[in-house]
């Protein structure tokens, strides 16, 4: 039998003759739980909060895109195409061609980035649901579609024909300048839909079908900058996209959607690892008390821990019975808080509307239950609760057992 463990269990679950001890230890009792549920509440949060950002970008990145290595444009072969439909693991694919170019209605002006995508780009991303108002452009047409902030930009509309939209993209060439109009190139257009996705991309872009883009660029037919893939499900990306690499060669380079928003992610997890170090910090400061209660038990069970010293037990297992009392109360603490916690996230994801937490009137914060937050929460707690034990286990000396 472990003498020490038997004795730490003992005082942990006794009461002190002294009520200012009791206070003291149920504080800190109360301080384990709460920051354990804290923690584990924030991460939830921010996991939710970080998959509700990346949704928005998900909508139209694709799960690969191959851009070109060298310059803006590439050239895609009819072989290229024809070896891309073999492989099993694309269920589609589209060819893009993107520039930035000047967008103006009336008098009225704005830069943007046109996207000219073809006819397979609503199979690679489901980009006709972010549509708010107005439908999706048509091929073979000089249909645009734009972003909110551009049609608010332009004060243009939908199908309105009054306010003509005009593209403009300076010409390709070295010759000196002689005139305005032989310095861009230029496209009418008819604005058929509106979309909200994010702000960068509603102040940004505006769609319109690829025989248009390539026409006022004055690209080839087989000259695009991107192809953008969607794969079928449960496919490996990495083995997919060598295979892609293979038939495409080194004019270009494949990215995942991470990769493309390689930024994003790196502020995200940034965010996230600050996150819980602030916490973190607020824990330590909270074992403060846990060590604060352990020496006051020490000084107030001092004629307790004579007497078993006299009777044979070792300062080393004296010392061993305020470490495990004090690992004990952080490792309950925590597990208490921790489902405290997780209690209130899954209310917070499944439970009656009025008990949530909202952003907006309409809108619930986002959260979301991973196993590692759970792993992470526990683990924290567990080695600050161990550290803080050691600590105050190491303030018994033997002048102070004999102290009476």
């Amino acid at each position: 039998m472990n003498i020490s463990l038997y004795i730490a269990k003992r005082y942990l679950r006794s009461k002190s003759t002294n009520n200012a001890i009791n206070f003291i230890t149920y504080f800190a009792l109360f301080g384990v739980i709460l920051g354990s549920a804290s923690l584990f509440i924030v991460l939830s949060g921010f996991a939710g909060l970080k998959d509700f950002t990346l949704d928005f970008t998900n909508i139209v990145d694709p799960d690969l895109k191959a851009q070109a290595t060298k310059g803006k444009t590439f050239f895609l072969t009819d072989n290229d195409i024809e070896q891309l439909n073999a492989l099993d693991e694309i269920a589609q694919f589209s060819k893009i061609v993107e520039e930035r170019v000047l967008i103006t209605s009336e008098a009225k002006k704005t830069l943007a980035t046109v996207k000219g995508v073809d006819a397979f780009y609503n199979q690679v991303v489901d980009i006709e649901s972010q549509i708010d108002y107005g439908n999706w452009l048509e091929q073979n047409s000089n249909q645009i579609v734009c972003g909110w902030g551009i049609a608010n930009t332009l004060s243009i509309g939908v199908l309105d024909y009054t306010k003509p939209i005009n593209i403009y993209v300076p010409k390709p060439g070295k010759k000196q300048i002689t005139s305005t109009t032989n310095a861009f190139n230029t496209v009418k257009a008819t604005n058929v839909g509106v979309f909200y996705i994010n702000e960068k991309l509603n102040d940004n872009y505006i769609f319109a079908p690829t025989n248009l883009v390539t026409k006022l660029l004055s690209y080839k037919a087989n000259q695009i900058t991107a192809l953008e893939f969607k794969l079928i499900t449960n496919a490996n990306v990495e083995n997919t996209a060598q295979k892609i690499q293979n038939i495409l060669g080194n004019k270009v380079i494949l990215k995942n959607r991470a990769q493309l928003n390689d930024a994003l992610y790196k502020m995200l997890n940034t965010e996230y690892l600050a996150v819980y170090l602030i916490f973190t910090l607020v824990l330590i400061i909270a074992f403060f008390n846990v060590i604060g209660s352990l020496i006051m038990m020490m000084l107030d069970k001092k004629q307790s821990l004579s007497t078993l010293f006299n009777m044979g037990v070792s300062l080393k297992d004296i010392k061993k019975i305020f470490f495990y009392q004090g690992s004990l109360m952080s490792i309950v603490g925590g597990f208490v808080g921790v489902i405290l916690g997780l209690i209130l996230i899954v209310n917070q994801t499944y439970g009656p509307d009025f008990l949530k937490v909202y952003i907006t009137p309409t809108l619930v914060y986002p959260t979301k239950i991973k196993f590692t937050n759970l792993i992470l929460v526990f683990v924290t707690i567990s080695v600050l609760g161990i550290v803080a034990s050691k600590i105050a286990s190491a303030r018994i000396t033997k002048s102070l057992i004999k102290t009476i």
